[in-house]
């Protein structure tokens, strides 16, 4: 495994979109610094005393911290769900709240396993953790992989439901379909490369220690 950079810096990996906000102001609150997005603009690396801010897509934050491009690193709990890495999950931050579900057209006669087919089509971005659930409760599936929405794919009859991320579930209501199961509950997680924490002890421990308060106080 490659080692994080050694300089004065604790480098961490944020994403954007959904969870930079949050990000945002948990830095905030530690004290480790304040960024607001405006400010970073289409700017992809901050560097403020003590810390380096990396800015990269959810899906990319893993390979950064297992890499050793960022000491640390804020990611969706469904984005580990996929990503086999060798990082440590550190701390729970308790944001960005939201569940992976199992999602049917609202005619759909499917519910519970016991209405399930012999073969089930499901669309989704999530294909490792899809194939898991169903693979556990002894039921075939076929895993249809899309990038774009979703929620079109059964409107189509392209599969017969779809597994993807809700918070609201507006999104699925305005597409017509209806929550038919759960597969888990995600918030954002701190993750630690393995080589910082051996090599880097004092200065990461302390940046994730502020961290881990912070999410005290923000409770």
């Amino acid at each position: 495994m490659a080692k994080a950079s050694r300089n004065d810096r604790v480098s961490i990996a944020l994403p954007t979109g959904v969870l930079l906000q949050g990000a945002l102001k948990l830095l905030a609150r530690a004290r480790l610094a304040r960024l607001s997005a405006p400010e970073l603009g289409r700017k992809l690396l901050v560097e403020r005393p003590g810390l380096r801010v990396v800015l990269v897509r959810p899906s990319d934050v893993p390979a950064y911290v297992d890499h050793g491009a960022a000491d640390l690193g804020i990611v969706g709990k469904d984005v580990l769900w996929e990503y086999e890495g060798g990082h440590y999950e550190l701390v729970d931050l308790r944001f960005g709240a939201c569940q992976l579900v199992l999602a049917v057209p609202e005619a759909s006669k499917l519910a519970g396993p016991e209405t399930w087919p012999p073969l089930m089509r499901v669309a989704t971005k999530y294909p490792r953790t899809t194939g898991w659930w169903f693979d556990a409760r002894g039921q075939s599936v076929e895993v249809v992989s899309l990038h774009g929405s979703v929620e079109l794919a059964p409107q189509v009859g392209l599969v017969d439901a779809i597994v993807d991320l809700t918070a609201s579930g507006e999104t699925l209501r305005e597409n017509r379909l209806r929550v038919a199961g759960v597969l888990g509950a995600s918030t954002a997680r701190l993750i630690a490369n393995q080589a910082s924490l051996k090599t880097r002890t004092d200065a990461v421990q302390a940046m994730v220690a502020r961290l881990r308060e912070a999410v005290s106080v923000g409770d």
